[in-house]
């Protein structure tokens, strides 16, 4: 595939059909005994890792206020929560907010707006780390004095 051709397809402007070229004829969707694949018990899953070192952040797009179930149960666990409310009606998305703030002030946790009705909702014992621009840093990375 030309370069042309590449970058056209990186940008979506045609179909890349150089998927093809791996695909492999031999592979089957089972094993040949017939048997299923067990995960090793040594291995640990990444998900039961992060829940044990509480390193999870859930993600929540609620449809409707009904959803906020979801959004509570989280955060009670001590989850931090990203909602996203995008896809809500703005009635909806107002009650899901109040929601929110009062499952902030009765569990003592904090909410933030990170876009247009998309908030973050943290419990108490989280800190937000807030990055400091590059060019008002002055601890020597990419300082050009």
């Amino acid at each position: 595939m030309g370069s042309v051709r590449k970058a056209s397809a990186w940008l979506g402007l045609v179909d890349d059909n150089d998927d093809e070229r791996y695909y492999d004829d031999d592979y089957s969707e089972g094993t040949e005994s017939g048997e299923a694949w067990v995960t090793d018990p040594r291995v640990k899953v990444a998900a039961d890792v992060a829940e044990e070192r509480g390193r999870r952040i859930g993600t929540v797009t609620p449809d409707s206020f009904r959803d906020a179930r979801a959004i509570g149960e989280l955060f009670r666990d001590g989850v931090p929560v990203i909602m996203n409310l995008t896809a809500m009606e703005a009635t909806d998305a107002k009650r899901v907010v109040d929601f929110a703030a009062g499952l902030i002030f009765g569990l003592r946790g904090s909410i933030e707006r990170v876009s247009t009705r998309v908030f973050l909702l943290t419990p108490a014992d989280t800190e937000i780390i807030n990055g400091e621009p590059a060019a008002h840093r002055t601890d020597g990375f990419f300082n050009q004095s």
